[in-house]
């Protein structure tokens, strides 16, 4: 099993002021650690740097940013190519969601994953067969453990 973790999880287990989902999104980042289970693409790496280092109050300096980017890396990240925007474009038209999402979604189909762990889409939604989780309303046991 592999899970393709979308930017907002990795955010939010850096987000300090959100007391409600950085616990639940550091347990599932732990957890797909230990797994080894968790997936990601360099978009999601470089949307997590602009985040953390420019979004957030108070952000991460850039050297920690860089940091946590780099051990990501073992996650080998998928490249962004020509034929995943070509994916990206057909779900964009299956699927109606936004661009940005839908080269997750590509991403994640790539690589194989089963599960895309996101807020963004709807909790249990099958995309094809990767069937896509809301990270705050599971325990990462309670998808891992399947």
């Amino acid at each position: 099993m592999s899970v393709f973790v979308d930017t907002n999880v990795l955010v939010y287990a850096r987000d300090a002021s959100e007391s409600d989902k950085q616990p639940l999104a550091s347990a599932w980042i732990k957890s797909l650690w230990e797994s080894r289970e968790g997936r990601l693409s360099t978009q999601v790496l470089q949307e997590y740097y602009v985040a953390v280092t420019r979004k957030l109050e108070p952000g991460l300096d850039r050297d920690q940013a860089r940091t946590d980017v780099r051990a990501l890396e073992a996650w080998r990240p998928l490249d962004l190519d020509a034929p995943l925007l070509e994916s990206a474009w057909e779900a964009e038209d299956r699927f109606g969601f936004a661009f940005w999402d839908t080269l997750i979604v590509a991403a994640a189909r790539r690589l194989g994953c089963d599960h895309l762990l996101t807020e963004h889409l709807q909790d249990g939604q099958d995309l094809d067969g990767l069937v896509v989780i809301d990270p705050f309303r599971h325990e990462p046991g309670e998808i891992l453990a399947r």
